[in-house]
């Protein structure tokens, strides 16, 4: 059950923000203010923060810097992140004030009342050398009875997360599907999961459409981009 601390408690959802030549400093500095303005408690950003290099996109970044909320900024990497410089760009991310959590979790507080805010790694990661997601390792060591919210950059395994008590799951990666219709085409990909709510065996679901576009397939018909607010409420 949501504790009483955190009823009416907000969210801003961000993800896939593509940082590139499509979508530079001046397109990022217009999300922050609008992210900024909509005075949220918190702001979970859910992976593929960039498309390019360090060195071609760290200018681009630096509106991030910017972003702020009661209880801060918390991420974790999408799969973009491993395909450029992972681990510089985790660096730079944290120093720009982004609290990273890679198969980690962190614990809000609102007097008495706690609310787990986990994070996984991406599913590319393997691939690459790094560690997989791993949610038993993102929730070592968190209280017990305490709901949590877990940000995984791709919905493709939401079931698994329901079935350990997750309570709500943010998630990208999929654009929304781009297209309309062609959701059918990239669900299978992401366990049925594209774009909107779900309701998974008692978990919530939330997949974004995405705040940018992958710069590899530019183009959106009936998938408006998001920035995503989120009022917690307890369930009826």
């Amino acid at each position: 059950a949501l504790p009483l601390g955190f009823e009416g408690y907000t969210i801003l959802h961000l993800t896939d923000l593509h940082i590139s030549r499509l979508f530079p400093a001046t397109w990022a500095q217009a999300v922050v203010s609008r992210a900024n303005g909509l005075g949220t408690d918190v702001i979970l950003v859910t992976g593929d923060f960039i498309d390019g290099s360090f060195a071609a996109r760290q200018a681009d970044v630096e509106p991030l810097r910017d972003l702020t909320a009661r209880d801060g900024v918390w991420a974790i990497p999408g799969n973009h992140e491993y395909f450029f410089e992972y681990a510089a760009w985790m660096r730079h991310l944290a120093g720009l004030g982004i609290r990273m959590l890679p198969n980690a979790h962190a614990v809000l507080t609102r007097g008495d009342a706690r609310l787990v805010l986990a994070g996984v790694t991406d599913l590319s990661a393997p691939g690459v050398g790094h560690a997989g997601p791993d949610l038993s390792a993102a929730l070592a060591g968190s209280p017990d009875n305490v709901p949590v919210i877990l940000l995984d950059h791709q919905p493709k395994h939401a079931r698994r997360a329901a079935a350990r008590g997750i309570a709500l799951q943010l998630s990208g990666h999929t654009h929304g599907g781009m297209i309309a219709g062609l959701d059918k085409l990239v669900a299978p990909a992401n366990g049925g999961f594209v774009s909107g709510r779900y309701e998974v065996a008692g978990m919530t679901l939330y997949v974004s459409n995405g705040t940018a576009l992958w710069p590899g397939f530019a183009l959106r018909l009936g998938r408006p981009s998001e920035l995503t607010r989120i009022t917690l409420r307890p369930a009826p």
